[in-house]
């Protein structure tokens, strides 16, 4: 009988790059089996009689001090384990740190803290660090440890920090089979000290174990019950099983010159402020493809609150609330779109039909288990807004084709009759035309309207404080931001109408002024979402093969006559903090990558500077694949159900959080005033192909109209004769915006950075930041 592969036990204190690290494990140790607990899962005493199923240990990073009881959980124990149940036992940042103070170390705040910096670290060529030459290795700390009067403890590789001295980069202890680095081995960017270190710890390990006759014990339904599937796994689907045959799309495809996307919205009835509408627009380079949604009084509208034990399920004539049983919001969906799988659409597009819309913030750290905080009275709008597309248009930029599409069976009368619009549209240009009329002004008559900004100085001392918690090692960086809110009261403004949507002009305007590859237009009532995001989140392509690719921007400046590429490259790619920031997120994704799809995780493109309409930005680019055979087309993946679990896993947007991302989460709570809701989630599509695209809400503002009810009885309409009863509504707006902190941040600096990121969505309403802000 062949000896079973050898099992990792994988201690995780909460971080953001576990699975990293896991991955890392599986490369050293082929075919090996790695087991995550979180720190505070069990306790050494109980854990005791299950050490000898396992061939080591690995401690990973986290968030906090080895001092502090709640940030170590058990860590601190495994030092003390007993000779009977001793075992190797590797630990990363905090696990050394921890690994030092339990023998006399003692423990101290750098004066400089690394937090994504790259140093060179010498080593003295043995132990771990046999045959390794030189190392650059990334670093995430705050603190560090100084080994004057510790036992046991020796030295093993350091750094010469300039602003910090020699600081200790790896020890061992001289009796024990303990091993532990403070910089990141499993850091895209470590080179030396990653891959090379971890062999030698388990070619050590191995020696050690065989030294003393230690074999470990086979796996069983004991180990089994405490330990469960160890990594990599793919989260288990719901039982629903999908329809015996997919639905099928039908589909015109047409050539009109000089019709645009905001052209053809009108001709759909946009301007109907009462009905639901959505676009996902490219509106600027480098996007390509613009998504329209034809909606009908039977669209099927999904929205969902978090804290609520249901879904809402409505159309134009009803509204019910789905009991979600055993289900969350999340598997719940997959069942839905198991549901309705479409097959046969057209390669050239990447949207044939499906759900549409977007999700908040908070539903992001409510799948990190960290609660909403809000007061109990504040009425919580939706989470999750979404409407399912059976009909649709496509604009392709590149190539100028129009697509139009539909998924409901016999549906071909429509086609010819939309076409038919289409052309008559183009025919009677100056009438359909968003360039040619005159357009509705957004910009607010004098003393009409009122911008409340974030408090300035409150603003700057939450920098302040944000900075502490980054010294005190409780994060890398923090996403810092605050609602600025815009109620617009003008008596003699045009007034929503079935002919007159404000929404929609302020839209226009907002695509005029600040042109994206991300942009969208949301009225999913109650909430109306206007955005010109330059980020895409998350995308998946249809299955089979699906690619899963997240592209996070960190880093932006504006264009300008003598901003040229070079000088772009010099201040983003150049800038120690802005390289720093980037580098944090791309290893946080590749986290949240690992952990949704697997081994198969790539950085595809690092810090490479893109050139976009209006601005230079500095993106990564990160790409996963499923194991073999995940989504072939008999599998339930195939209909993008492995692309929502990768969603899932990764919000909220780690570029608006920061690293470690639960804690960082935790933090924010005490730093901000208000939930951001609709701002620093995500919009988007999941096709019923199997593809998807979510882009971060930024650069945005919305609305809630609490008009627009739902009873679960029906829908409440605004085309009833007392919906448009004469009476003047004043608008109410809000407009997120921050930045990421850091502990190279300038409060100063920061401010205006917020104030600027505000300036390019408050110039819709005709308003400015007051001087002196």
């Amino acid at each position: 009988m062949s000896p079973e592969p050898p099992r990792i036990l994988l201690v995780d204190s909460y971080d953001s790059f576990t699975y990293n690290l896991a991955a890392l494990c599986r490369q050293a140790i082929p075919n090996c089996y790695v087991h995550i607990i979180k720190n505070d899962d069990i306790e050494l005493k109980n854990l005791l009689c299950y050490l000898p199923y396992f061939s080591g240990i690995v401690v990973g990073p986290g968030p906090g001090s080895p001092d502090i009881p709640e940030d170590i959980g058990l860590v601190k124990d495994l030092w003390k384990i007993d000779d009977a149940h001793l075992l190797p036992v590797f630990g990363v940042c905090l696990g050394l740190q921890s690994l030092a103070l339990e023998y006399g170390a003692n423990l101290r705040r750098l004066s400089v803290v690394k937090h994504g910096h790259v140093s060179a670290v010498e080593h003295n060529g043995t132990d771990i660090f046999k045959g390794v030459g030189p190392v650059d290795a990334v670093r995430y700390h705050s603190l560090h440890v100084e080994l004057s009067g510790a036992k046991n403890m020796e030295e093993l590789a350091w750094s010469h920090d300039e602003e910090n001295g020699r600081v200790v980069m790896a020890l061992r202890h001289r009796t024990r089979p303990f091993w532990a680095v403070q910089y990141h081995p499993e850091s895209v960017l470590t080179r030396g000290g990653g891959i090379e270190v971890m062999l030698n710890f388990w070619r050590l390990a191995r020696n050690w174990s065989s030294s003393r006759g230690r074999v470990t014990r086979p796996w069983d339904q004991n180990a089994d019950t405490i330990f469960g599937v160890p990594w990599p796994y793919v989260r288990p689907l719901p039982s629903t099983p999908c329809i015996d045959t997919p639905l099928s799309t039908s589909m015109i495809k047409l050539n009109i010159p000089g019709l645009s996307a905001p052209d053809i919205c009108e001709v759909l009835g946009v301007d109907d402020d009462s009905s639901p509408f959505v676009m996902l627009e490219s509106a600027a380079h480098p996007g390509q493809f613009t998504i329209i949604g034809c909606l009908t009084a039977t669209s099927l509208r999904v929205t969902y609150s978090i804290g609520d034990s249901f879904v809402h399920l409505a159309n134009g004539e009803s509204c019910d609330q789905i009991d979600l049983g055993s289900h969350d919001v999340w598997s719940w969906l997959t069942s839905f779109m198991n549901k309705r799988k479409v097959t046969g659409g057209s390669s050239e597009i990447p949207f044939w039909g499906g759900l549409v819309g977007y999700l908040s913030y908070e539903l992001g750290t409510d799948s990190l288990r960290v609660s909403a905080n809000r007061a109990c009275s504040q009425t919580r709008h939706p989470d999750v807004n979404l409407v399912f597309v059976e009909r649709s248009i496509i604009c392709d930029s590149t190539s100028g084709h129009i697509y139009i599409q539909s998924i409901m069976e016999d549906d071909d009368e429509w086609l010819t009759e939309m076409a038919e619009q289409l052309h008559s549209a183009a025919r009677n240009y100056s009438t359909y035309s968003s360039y040619n009329t005159t357009p509705y002004s957004t910009k607010a008559r004098p003393n009409t309207s009122t911008v409340i900004l974030p408090d300035r100085d409150l603003y700057k001392s939450r920098i302040n404080l944000a900075k502490e918690h980054l010294f005190a090692g409780e994060s890398y960086e923090l996403c810092l931001t605050a609602n600025t809110r815009i109620t617009v009261n003008d008596p003699l403004a045009s007034k929503a109408s079935s002919t007159y949507s404000p929404s929609w002009q302020r839209y226009k305007h907002l695509r005029e002024l600040n042109p994206a590859p991300h942009a969208a237009y949301l009225r999913l009532h109650p909430t109306t979402l206007l955005a010109s995001s330059p980020e895409r989140f998350l995308s998946y392509s249809r299955p089979p093969d699906t690619t899963y690719k997240l592209c996070p921007v960190k880093g932006t400046m504006r264009k300008g006559p003598s901003i040229t590429r070079a000088v772009a490259e010099q201040a983003l790619r150049g800038s120690r903090k802005e390289v720093a920031e980037n580098l944090m997120i791309v290893d946080l994704i590749r986290h949240d990558m690992h952990g949704a799809v697997g081994e198969n995780v790539e950085v595809k493109q690092f810090c490479t500077v893109e050139e976009c309409k209006t601005v230079w930005q500095l993106v990564s680019v990160i790409e996963g694949q499923s194991a073999d055979g995940a989504d072939e087309t008999a599998s339930h993946y195939a209909n993008g159900a492995l692309g929502w679990e990768v969603l899932r896993r990764s919000l909220p947007p780690g570029s608006m959080t920061g690293a470690p991302k639960k804690r960082s989460v935790e933090i924010l709570q005490t730093l901000e005033d208000e939930e951001r809701n609709v701002y620093s989630g995500v919009f988007g599509y999941w096709c019923a192909g199997g593809g998807g695209d979510w882009s971060v809400t930024i650069r945005s503002c919305f609305k809630y109209d609490d008009r627009y009810e739902c009873d679960a009885h029906s829908w409440t309409k605004f085309n009833n004769p007392d919906f448009y009863p004469g009476v003047h509504e004043p608008e109410h707006w809000v407009i997120g915006a921050g930045g990421a902190i850091t502990a190279l941040s300038d409060p100063d600096a920061e401010w205006d950075e917020m104030l600027a990121k505000l300036q390019s969505v408050l110039r819709v309403f005709g308003a400015a930041v007051p001087r002196g802000h």
